[in-house]
């Protein structure tokens, strides 16, 4: 009865800030705040209202929700276990299977013959940057193509 009483307080109140809203020349707001205004009292009209007090005052319903929150924690927990120990069975035989077939960078360079000899243990040389007289010809280049 009081729930009642007090979604259709806020109804009205809703609705009475939609009709300040909509003298003021602003319809698409008034419209939006009376459809929320409206929520409440649906809510009571369909028995929404009557069965949450119901069930916010029942001792097997919290035992219930107390049962919800624990199947909640254990998949988390197991979700975090199965996170640290690297996914799930098929995820750990695929990575076992991937590293079979890897084979070490160090010795792959030596097998196949390149990459052998002081050579390889150089950098390359970096090639020379362009003169800044080259940048200006390229730009006196474009500008004479568009005949500045």
């Amino acid at each position: 009865m009081i729930a009642e009483t007090v979604c259709s307080a806020v109804s009205a109140a809703g609705l009475g800030i939609a009709a300040v809203t909509a003298y003021r020349k602003r319809f698409l707001t008034a419209a939006r705040l009376a459809a929320y205004s409206l929520v409440p009292v649906g809510l009571v009209l369909t028995g929404v209202v009557g069965w949450a007090a119901d069930t916010a005052f029942s001792l097997k319903a919290w035992v219930g929700f107390g049962v919800l929150g624990a199947a909640w924690l254990m998949f988390l927990a197991t979700r975090a276990v199965e996170r640290r120990t690297g996914g799930t069975r098929k995820e750990r035989k695929a990575a076992k299977a991937a590293q079979r077939d890897v084979v070490a960078p160090a010795a792959s360079a030596p097998s196949l013959g390149q990459g052998a000899g002081p050579a390889a243990a150089k950098p390359a040389a970096k090639p020379r940057a362009a003169a800044p007289a080259d940048d200006f010809s390229d730009i006196e280049a474009i500008l004479k193509k568009h005949g500045i």
